[in-house]
């Protein structure tokens, strides 16, 4: 498996101060279940921050083959583990709740997803999720941007600019942003 240019001891460390930051100081009474119960939350963290890595490779037109590689895995076990499932997700409800028209947009890749969102965000669909090379839309009555960013840093520098996290797919974040401008028509 190939590693970072900080390698696998810093990000062990980072990921250690994060799990401990906010509990007592060492010198103080350590409480033994709360950090057991933080590094297991962490661990569903990586695991999901895993599987978005993974799509978003395979969007961006890397092989299982390839994947299975980098995880020390064939590439049968990597597209076992990491390949999504035709499962279909109900629609939601919307603020008021009423249930909100939704679909699949797809399939896309890395190279091709900003252009397809940009068709279908002046259409009235505006991105809610992210799955392994499609997008889930939900229509509404205005035009939508969309925008995708590497994950880093805070979120609020785009929320001052309008931009609301459609879907946070690491290594991206998906935002998008209402126009205000009626939706065209198909």
């Amino acid at each position: 498996m190939a590693t970072t240019e900080s390698g696998p001891r810093d990000l062990a460390e980072a990921l250690g101060a994060a799990i401990l930051d906010g509990l007592p100081a060492a010198d103080e009474e350590q409480d033994h279940l709360a950090i057991v119960r933080r590094t297991a939350e962490a661990e569903q963290e990586v695991r999901a921050l895993l599987r978005q890595a993974v799509g978003a490779a395979r969007s961006a037109g890397h092989s299982w083959a390839t994947l299975g590689a980098e995880l020390g895995m064939s590439r049968q076990a990597a597209q076992q583990r990491f390949g999504e499932g035709s499962a279909a997700t109900q629609p939601e409800d919307d603020e008021e709740g009423v249930a909100c028209e939704e679909r699949w947009l797809g399939p896309v890749t890395a190279f091709d997803e900003l252009a397809e969102l940009a068709i279908a965000g002046r259409l009235g669909w505006r991105s809610v999720g992210v799955g392994m090379l499609k997008h889930r839309v939900r229509r509404t009555p205005t035009q939508w941007e969309h925008r995708r960013v590497l994950w880093t840093g805070s979120r609020s520098r785009y929320e001052k600019d309008g931009w609301q996290v459609a879907a946070p797919a690491f290594p991206w974040l998906y935002l998008v942003r209402d126009t205000g401008v009626p939706a065209a028509q198909d």
